[in-house]
C-alpha cells in the first residue's frame, strides 16, 4: 500500500462537533464550538475541552470554573458553525442562533435546550499545552432530550443524528455497523436444528 507522509499534526478524525456554553445564565454567557473534546475517566466521570486561549469564552471558563457541553444533531448544524466562526466579543450568539437558555443543575453556565444532551462539568485542572489549554474537568450532571427516551426509560441517543466533524467538514453519523463487543459474543444456535 502506498502512503504520503505529512508532517506531524493531528489526523485523528471523525470527532464530536459540541456547542459549549459558559458564564452566568443570568448576566453574561456565551457558546463556542468545540471539535477537541472527549472523555477522560469513566469513574469518576470526566470530560475535556481544548481552547485557545485568546477565545472570547477562554476567560469566562477560567474565570468561572465551569462549562456546559453540549452534542449538536442534525438541527443544530447551521448554530454549530456560526458559533465557531463568529465571536461572542461582537454577536450575541444565543440571539442570532435563535437558542435557547436553559437552566442547569450543579453550575451557573445555561444549558443548550435545543441540544439533544448537556453534560455539566466543573474544572479540575487546566494544562497549558500550546496552542490550546485543556481544561479537565468532572461531569456534575447530564440532561438527555425526552423524545429519546422510550417506554422503558431506556435512552437512544442514535436516533438524534449527531454530528461528527471529520477534516473540516461536518458529518451526521452514518449507518450501524456493529455493537460494543460483538466481536467476541458467542453466536446463539438454534437448538431445533441441533436436536433434529
Amino acid at each position: 500500500m502506498s502512503k504520503t507522509s505529512f508532517k506531524p499534526g493531528n489526523m485523528i478524525y471523525p470527532l464530536p462537533a459540541v456547542m459549549v456554553s459558559c458564564g452566568d445564565i443570568d448576566s453574561d454567557s456565551n457558546i463556542l464550538t468545540v471539535a477537541w473534546t472527549g472523555t477522560i475517566c469513566t469513574n469518576p466521570p470526566m470530560a475535556y475541552i481544548s481552547v485557545r486561549p485568546e477565545r472570547h469564552s477562554y476567560d469566562m471558563i477560567k474565570n468561572s470554573g465551569e462549562f456546559v457541553i453540549n452534542l449538536t444533531n442534525e438541527q443544530l448544524i447551521k448554530a454549530t458553525d456560526f458559533c465557531g466562526v463568529r465571536s461572542g466579543r461582537d454577536v450575541d450568539k444565543w440571539k442570532e442562533c435563535r437558542l435557547t437558555k436553559a437552566k442547569a443543575d450543579t453550575v451557573k453556565c445555561p444549558l443548550i435546550d435545543e441540544a439533544p444532551v448537556n453534560i455539566e462539568c466543573k474544572v479540575k485542572e487546566i494544562r497549558e499545552l500550546g496552542s490550546h489549554h485543556m481544561f479537565i474537568a468532572d461531569v456534575t450532571a447530564v440532561h438527555a432530550d425526552d423524545k429519546y427516551m422510550d417506554a422503558n426509560n431506556s435512552f437512544h441517543l442514535n436516533d438524534s443524528n449527531l454530528l461528527a466533524y471529520s477534516h473540516g467538514a461536518y458529518f451526521e453519523l452514518g449507518r450501524q455497523l456493529g455493537t460494543f463487543g460483538y466481536s467476541v459474543r458467542k453466536k446463539k444456535t438454534d437448538r431445533k436444528k441441533k436436536h433434529k
